[in-house]
C-alpha cells in the first residue's frame, strides 16, 4: 500500500510550493520516477513469499495491518543530481484514532497514518532527502540516527502546518531509526512518532524474506506505565494471525526496540537459533543465541531458518510484555506453497 498517499497525506511538492509553506530547513528539489518501492526485497527471484491475507477490518479501522508492515519498504523517489543518487521521502506528522484492541481506541500521534512510521530504505552513499510536513496540533520534529550535520539533526520544533526539509548522505550502512525528539520524547514516542531507517551495504546482503518487527508501548493512562505492548503498532495481532514464512528459507528480521518507560526487552524465537548482526552494521553476524536484549532505540539484524514445519512462538522473555500483546509465532510452511505476493 502506498502510505505517502493514502488518508488525505500530502504526495509530491515542487520546490516552488515547499517554500510557499515556510519551510524550516535546507535542501533542494527534485521530483522523479517513483520506481523504487519494495525493489531488491520482495521482487528477489530467488526469495519465496508465503500467501499472506491483509485484515481490511483493520486498514478501514486503523488506516494499516501490521501485516503489511512486515515486508513494507519505502525506497523513496528515485532521481540523479551531480552523478549522485537521490531518495526523497514525504512523510507528514498527524493524529489519528486506532483500537487496540476490540474496545479499546487510543489517540496516536504518528507518521503518515501509521504505527510504527514508514520503513525507509536507503544504499550507503546515497542523498537522502526527507520532506516532513506537520499537520498535527502539536510541535514535532524528525531526528534520524546515524551521521548527518548539526543542521539535519531534527531537533529543532517544526510546528503545525510548517514544513521542512532534512537532507544528507546515507551513511553508515546499518539499522537506524527515526523519532520525534520534542520534550517530553518519552511521550511524543510511546504516542507513535517513530519508525526505522535502513541503509543497506554498497554491497547486497544475501536474499532473504526480509521482515520488520517494531516492538512499542502504550501507556493508555499516562500513568507513565505500558498498560499494552505491540508489534507492528497493534498488540497480539501476529498471535491471533501467525506470520507465514517458508520451510528451509533465509529470514532477515529488523527488530526496533521503540518501548518507553521500560528500561529494557528482550527478544527470543522458539526451537532455533538466530545469527546476530548488532546494529546491521556488519556483513558477518557477531554471535548466535536465541534470545537478545535491547534498550530503547536498540536494534538489530536476526537471520535464522527453520528446518521443521509447525508454529513457533517469538516474543521479549519479560512475562509481562508478552502477555499485554508482544507474542507472536512463525508458522512455517512447505517451501513448495503457492506463492501470492499482494502487490497493495
Amino acid at each position: 500500500m502506498d502510505n505517502l498517499r493514502r488518508g488525505g497525506v500530502f504526495s509530491r511538492w515542487s520546490r516552488r510550493q515547499i517554500l510557499q509553506t515556510g519551510l524550516v530547513g535546507l535542501g533542494t528539489g527534485a521530483i522523479a520516477t517513483y520506481a523504487w518501492r519494495k525493489k531488491n526485497s520482495l521482487a528477489q527471484a530467488e526469495v519465496k513469499i508465503p500467501p499472506v491475507t491483509f485484515d481490511q477490518d483493520s486498514i478501514t479501522r486503523n488506516g494499516f495491518d501490521p501485516m503489511q508492515i512486515l515486508r513494507d519498504f519505502d525506497y523513496g523517489e528515485v532521481s540523479e543530481e551531480k552523478g549522485q543518487r537521490v531518495r526523497e521521502f514525504h512523510l507528514e506528522a498527524n493524529s489519528s484514532t486506532i483500537y487496540l484492541n476490540a474496545a479499546l481506541e487510543y489517540v496516536s500521534w504518528n507518521i503518515n497514518q501509521r504505527v510504527p512510521g514508514p520503513t525507509l530504505r536507503a544504499t550507503a552513499g546515497d542523498r537522502v532527502r526527507i520532506i516532513f510536513h506537520n499537520a498535527d496540533g502539536h510541535s514535532h520534529t524528525l531526528h534520524f540516527h546515524g551521521t548527518h550535520p548539526d543542521t539535519m539533526d531534527g531537533v529543532k520544533p517544526v510546528r503545525h502546518g510548517q514544513t521542512t526539509i532534512y537532507e544528507f548522505d546515507a551513511t553508515p550502512y546499518g539499522v537506524h531509526l527515526y523519532h520525534c525528539h520534542i520534550a517530553p520524547v518519552t511521550r511524543h514516542i510511546g504516542k507513535g512518532l517513530f519508525g526505522l531507517f535502513i541503509i543497506d551495504p554498497p554491497e547486497p546482503r544475501p536474499p532473504a524474506d526480509e521482515m520488520v518487527l517494531v516492538l512499542g508501548g502504550y501507556d493508555i493512562n499516562d500513568d507513565e506505565k505500558n498498560e499494552l505492548y505491540a508489534f507492528n503498532g497493534i498488540p497480539n495481532v501476529f498471535r491471533d494471525r501467525p506470520i507465514p514464512i517458508m520451510q528451509n528459507q533465509l529470514v532477515r528480521l529488523y527488530v526496533l526496540n521503540m518501548i518507553e518507560f521500560d528500561p529494557a526487552i528482550t527478544f527470543h524465537i522458539h526451537a532455533n537459533f538466530f545469527q546476530l548482526y548488532r546494529t546491521g552494521m556488519a556483513m558477518t553476524p557477531h554471535e548466535a543465541s536465541d534470545v537478545v536484549t535491547m534498550g530503547t532505540a536498540e536494534r538489530h539484524i536476526l537471520e535464522f531458518a527453520y528446518p521443521f514445519l509447525g508454529k513457533y512462538m517469538f516474543h521479549p522473555h519479560q512475562d509481562y510484555i508478552a502477555e499485554h500483546g508482544c507474542m507472536g509465532f512463525f508458522e512455517v510452511i512447505p517451501a513448495g506453497a503457492q506463492i501470492s505476493i499482494d502487490k497493495d
